[in-house]
């Protein structure tokens, strides 16, 4: 692929990870949970949404 396409591919793609594992986090924490039930899977939605932007960054952005 082309570095573009896969630029604009993983953007689009860890936006969308990021944005459904944040929603779903802020689902758990504002329902049933609490915010301390919830407190757990929001510090693995954090790790998890850091680790998909660092492997964007690794797979596409940074120059090889």
């Amino acid at each position: 692929m082309s570095y573009r396409v896969k630029l604009i591919a993983g953007l689009i793609g860890t936006a969308f990870l990021c944005i459904f594992i944040g929603g779903l986090s802020q689902s758990i924490s504002s329902g049933f949970a609490g915010f301390t039930g919830g407190l757990p899977f929001m510090i693995i939605a954090i790790v998890v949404c850091g680790m998909a932007v660092y492997d964007f960054w690794d797979e596409c952005v940074r120059k090889k």
